[in-house]
């Protein structure tokens, strides 16, 4: 029973993306695309155990060692590290150190937000194709035909602009989340390092 309901849906898939016409392979594609670069950043974009900067900071002061789960636990931790080797140019010091956390924020969101952009466009010119067929197969005054016919073009054209909102809608919203959560954490970075650089005049001012 399993077998053949995965069998008959697997064919009505086949179908739908034949259907659709050439638009559904790059629409596909865009899909899995789209959803690896949104589910990559998910799980990148993430702040981490603690929910407060000066409590982190508070807990590695005391020595104790803490493994980052996040952006900024990872930033707290590694800027902290820093701080207790008292290097000139501090803040440049931390602008390298948090080098990488800040481009793996950046990372697949331009990706995602052309493929959001593109795949409505795509639909579009499979509805364009599909309406051309449809006018054509009025002008021969075929209902259908080797390519599909009048039923076939109109098909091929709601498919097509199916598909192509199916894929931009949800993208646009979770992608909009997301980059909400990176805003927020890019400010929470640059609350970091302020923070660290306090704590290294803190110190500073300890040992003079």
């Amino acid at each position: 029973m399993v077998l053949a309901d995965l069998h008959s849906w697997t064919r009505g898939l086949l179908q739908y993306f034949q259907d659709g016409g050439v638009v559904m392979i790059p629409l596909a594609v865009g899909t899995l695309l789209l959803w690896y670069s949104l589910a990559y950043r998910f799980l990148t974009l993430r702040r981490g155990r603690f929910t407060s900067i000066h409590r982190l900071m508070a807990v590695l002061r005391r020595g104790r060692a803490i493994q980052g789960r996040g952006i900024i636990d990872t930033a707290v931790i590694r800027g902290m590290d820093i701080v207790h080797q008292q290097p000139r140019h501090l803040r440049s010091h931390l602008d390298v150190a948090f080098y990488d956390l800040e481009a793996d924020m950046k990372r697949y969101a331009v990706l995602a937000q052309a493929v959001v952009v593109v795949a409505p466009l795509a639909g579009l010119f499979g509805t364009v194709t599909g309406m051309i067929e449809t006018f054509d197969a009025l002008g021969d005054r075929s209902l259908f035909s080797s390519s599909g016919g009048i039923a076939g073009g109109i098909s091929q054209a709601l498919i097509s602009t199916q598909m192509g909102l199916a894929v931009a809608i949800p993208g646009l919203v979770v992608g909009r989340i997301l980059k909400r959560r990176q805003l927020t954490l890019e400010n929470s970075l640059a609350e970091v390092k302020d923070a660290l650089c306090l704590e290294a005049a803190r110190q500073q001012e300890a040992t003079a």
